[in-house]
C-alpha cells in the first residue's frame, strides 16, 4: 500500500514537473503608451517579468522603465542581446531603460542569468 501512495504522488510530482518546464503558459502582453512624445512601458520585476510581452510601434522613441521589487540576485540585471544593453536594475527602484525601435522585429530580454525571459515586439 505504501508504495502505491509513493508511486501515485511520484506520477503526479513528473505531472506537474512536465507542466510547468512545457506546458503552454498565459504570457501577459501590454502596449506602450505615449508620454512626452515618447512610448513608455512599465514593467515590474518581480519573480520574473510582469508584463513579459511589450508591443511598441516601429521608430518612436522608446523607453522601458523596470521596476526591481524581488530580491533575487538573478534579477539584478536586464539583457538585451540585439541592442549590446545589460543594464543593472537596483532593489526598491525603477531603472529606465532606453531601447532602439527603427526595425520591426521581435527582441528578447533576460535577467542576467538567462532564467527570466520578456520580448520586445516592435510593429
Amino acid at each position: 500500500m505504501t508504495q502505491m501512495i509513493i508511486l501515485s504522488i511520484g506520477i503526479v510530482l513528473i505531472a506537474l514537473i512536465t507542466w510547468w518546464f512545457f506546458g503552454k503558459h498565459q504570457v501577459e502582453t501590454e502596449e506602450a503608451t505615449m508620454e512626452q512624445e515618447k512610448q513608455i512601458v512599465n514593467i515590474k520585476v518581480d519573480g520574473g517579468y510582469s508584463p513579459e510581452q511589450v508591443i511598441v510601434k516601429k521608430g518612436m522613441p522608446t523607453e522601458l522603465r523596470f521596476t526591481k521589487i524581488d530580491g533575487s540576485s538573478c534579477l539584478d540585471h536586464v539583457v538585451f542581446p540585439d541592442f549590446g544593453i545589460n543594464q543593472a536594475l537596483p532593489q526598491d527602484e525603477t531603472t529606465s531603460v532606453t531601447v532602439n525601435t527603427d526595425q520591426a522585429g521581435e527582441y528578447a530580454w533576460a535577467c542576467g542569468m538567462n532564467m527570466f525571459h520578456g520580448k520586445l515586439i516592435v510593429k
